[in-house]
């Protein structure tokens, strides 16, 4: 079998484009898919739950293809929260969890910022970080914490 040809990024119109675009890369375990709505910028960051910050297009590539090779992933965007300006756009992001391996399914939830930005290809992923969060549903905090860090 001839290896995968790069596959070219599309126009993505929006933001919510691009993240919905994203997650369903990461449902099929489609490498070339998900790359193509990264930025090419050098300083795109990747962080996954507990892991260390991933710095470039190529790391992040292989980032993920080690999260790929350890199962199949379900996430699903949940409890979103957008903060737009023109070119920029963040998006803060309850991540429903299913992670098939041979161990078994397991599911929890993740906490994700996903940081976009507006190139001459369209908008384009320049961050993802995400926080373990629980194995149950993520309640939404309305009065701020006594203690922030």
């Amino acid at each position: 079998m001839p290896p995968s040809k790069p596959q070219t990024a599309h126009l993505m119109a929006s933001p919510e484009d691009v993240e919905a675009q994203f997650y369903e890369a990461l449902r099929e375990g489609d490498i070339d898919k998900l790359m193509a709505l990264w930025s090419d910028d050098d300083d795109v960051v990747c962080v996954h739950p507990g892991g260390p910050r991933v710095v470039g297009v190529q790391a992040i590539r292989s980032a993920f293809e080690a999260v790929f090779a350890a199962g199949h992933i379900v996430a699903q965007a949940e409890q979103v929260r957008r903060v737009h300006a023109l070119d920029c756009a963040v998006h803060n992001v309850v991540e429903r969890i299913a992670i098939t391996s041979a161990e078994g399914q397991r599911q929890g939830f993740v906490i994700a910022t996903n940081v976009y930005v507006r190139t001459t290809q369209g908008w384009r992923m320049v961050a993802h970080h995400a926080s373990p969060g629980t194995g149950d549903e993520v309640p939404e905090i309305a009065t701020p914490p006594s203690m922030l860090h």
